[in-house]
């Protein structure tokens, strides 16, 4: 059996880890180390003193969904008279409100609704960008693009295309959770793994991009939570689609949400996060996830492997309804990352730099 030392000196090597290996790091490595390892990969990849960030806005357009996942505290069943879908207005008044802050990313996520179909996308998107040319639509989780193949029975390829063709720019990776069908099979039943590789695969086989995530702290073992990795390193190895990975820990709010269970603490987020660094060799950037881990601890995050403080995202009524709430302006952004000793850098969703803060 390969000792805790010589899978660090694989590691700093820059060799490619077993999940037998990852899995005996994340149970046994004391947390330094562990965050040690990471910042030193994450510093061969990009400039350590700078940290990027993104000005977006999620806009979750609808919160009717026929899924109904034990994590969600958001959905609402078809029929429900809490059950909402925003007008094209009200979507773009909040993007002209993103724009007046110098916002470029639309985060535009919602229930899996059985009222809407590929038509309702492609108009949309294709009002967005001839309103708002410069917006980038980093859209639509796996699960919905794949409900809206089924629904007019295309192929997901010919559906994404539709939608690229409309302005989809890229998909970003939620409902992923735990890619296990163990575990989704009791918290997501009708969410199955394959869902969520043959979107990205297909995403990756026409050259867009996406990202790729984590939600851990449910029921999975650790494990499976290396298995989940594993997994995503391996489609990157084959279709090179992700431009950055997120992790971040369950949360749960006991009027809303089914799956009741205790939260997990700031040093495992900075356990699974060092982890994804050194695992995801072949993954150029990791985000720090401040909406669910708190700034303080997103902050701790840019020591242990991340480079990227993600989103400032206006809004989000999917955390909303499990009780986290975002209150971050850009000003905030900046000062956040300036308190860590690092220069901040405002991003578009290809991680291109578009604009330098002493």
């Amino acid at each position: 059996m390969t000792t805790l030392p010589e899978i660090f000196e694989k590691a700093y090597a820059g060799d490619r880890l077993s999940p037998t290996e990852g899995l005996q790091l994340l149970k046994e490595a004391d947390l330094f180390s562990l965050g040690a390892l990471a910042n030193f990969i994450r510093e061969k990849k990009s400039n350590a003193s700078k940290i990027t960030f993104v000005v977006d806005r999620n806009i979750n357009y609808t919160n009717v969904c026929i899924y109904d996942c034990k994590f969600c505290g958001f959905y609402r069943k078809p029929g429900d008279k809490e059950g909402y879908l925003w007008t094209k207005n009200e979507i773009f008044e909040k993007i002209e409100q993103l724009e007046k802050l110098g916002g470029t990313q639309l985060l535009i996520q919602g229930g899996v609704n059985p009222a809407l179909g590929l038509d309702f996308f492609a108009d949309l998107f294709k009002s967005i960008k001839a309103r708002f040319p410069g917006m980038q639509i980093h859209s639509l989780s796996p699960v919905e693009i794949e409900y809206v193949a089924r629904k007019e029975k295309m192929t997901i390829r010919d559906v994404l295309i539709k939608l690229r063709e409309a302005g989809l720019d890229s998909v970003p990776g939620g409902g992923a959770e735990i890619l296990v069908d163990r575990v989704r099979d009791i918290i997501s039943p009708r969410k199955k793994e394959k869902i969520w590789f043959d979107v990205m695969r297909t995403v990756g086989e026409l050259g867009m991009k996406g990202s790729a995530s984590m939600v851990y702290g449910m029921i999975e073992t650790l494990e499976e939570r290396i298995e989940h990795l594993v997994k995503i390193r391996q489609l990157q190895d084959e279709t090179n689609v992700f431009r950055a990975f997120i992790c971040w820990s369950f949360k749960a709010d006991a009027s809303t949400t089914e799956l009741q269970l205790p939260e997990s603490s700031g040093s495992e987020y900075l356990r699974m996060l060092a982890i994804s660094r050194i695992i995801l060799d072949n993954f150029d950037h990791i985000q720090a996830g401040w909406l669910t881990e708190t700034v303080k601890l997103a902050q701790l995050a840019l020591a242990f492997g991340a480079d990227d403080m993600g989103g400032i995202l206006l809004e989000d009524e999917v955390m909303g309804a499990v009780g986290v709430h975002i209150d971050v302006a850009i000003s905030d952004m900046l000062h956040n990352i300036r308190q860590t000793g690092k220069a901040p850098i405002q991003r578009n969703t290809k991680y291109e730099h578009i604009r330098a803060f002493n």
